[in-house]
């Protein structure tokens, strides 16, 4: 039995001109026209390889050939270490942005560009949003409104209602006269606005309450549209204790309907 012994396929160099030869042959025998657009067709294809190399090789190697890396999250850090967690990763911090955010703390990432998780080449600047805090709110004006809805129009605006005061006014009782701060200052979302509400305007004359009880100072400011406010007791030979040596506001002083008038009544004799 014969075996047949299997020799790899060689190109002779003989075999390689005569390739070239038959192809100048058939180019000489295709027509000007027709050989002039092959031509042209490498020539073209040719060029355009070219450019690339040029452009791959030379003017953007960075973007072709560098390694690629995943961006990190940073949202939530501070800047310093945002960019260091960055650079860790091979990118770098290429240009920060200050925003107003409504949860963000003051100074961490609230935004990244590009995204976490996305594949960029080693190198690739990423743009941080650093968070200023969250925007100061403008106090609304409720100059003459009636307190409860100037309460609501405050809470509305994202502020709170830190406290009521009274004052005389000649607005009608309940009606808003003034704030702290005032309408137009900015706040910081939650912060407290103090309403000052009008009791009216001073028209009632405070009697004289000297040498009174408490009691029968009660009802005598009550029957003249007035209140007995806060009472303080100091030792005095004045009168007898108990009975009232001060008053605020003085007697024959105006006040507004509802107003308070605050006393002082004698706790003992001196001994």
């Amino acid at each position: 039995m014969k075996f047949r012994r299997h020799q790899g396929s060689t190109i002779e160099w003989g075999s390689w001109v005569g390739w070239l030869g038959t192809l100048r042959q058939r180019l000489r025998d295709m027509g000007a026209g027709t050989r002039r657009l092959l031509i042209s067709g490498v020539t073209l294809v040719t060029a355009f390889l070219a450019g690339y190399a040029l452009a791959a090789l030379v003017l953007f190697p960075a973007p072709i050939f560098a390694r690629s890396e995943a961006v990190p999250r940073v949202l939530g850090l501070t800047l310093d270490n945002a960019t260091r967690s960055l650079v860790e990763a091979g990118l770098v911090a290429s240009d920060t942005v200050l925003v107003s955010h409504p949860t963000g703390a003051r100074g961490t990432i609230v935004w990244q560009d590009p995204p976490p998780g996305v594949a960029v080449p080693q190198g690739t600047g990423v743009t941080l949003s650093v968070s200023r805090g969250p925007q100061p709110i403008p106090v609304p004006d409720v100059i003459g409104y009636q307190q409860e809805l100037a309460e609501r129009l405050i809470v509305a605006a994202g502020l709170a209602v830190a406290g009521i005061d009274t004052a005389t006014a000649p607005q009608e009782r309940g009606v808003v006269v003034n704030t702290r701060p005032p309408a137009g200052r900015s706040r910081a979302p939650g912060e407290g606005v103090t309403l000052f509400v009008s009791v009216g305007a001073p028209t009632i004359s405070v009697p004289d309450l000297a040498g009174l009880t408490l009691d029968e100072a009660r009802e005598l400011l009550e029957l003249s549209g007035l209140a007995l406010g806060s009472t303080q007791a100091r030792t005095s030979s004045a009168a007898e204790p108990g009975l009232i040596i001060e008053q605020n506001p003085a007697a024959g002083t105006l006040a507004a309907p509802g107003a308070a008038v605050r006393v002082t009544i004698v706790r003992g004799g001196i001994q």
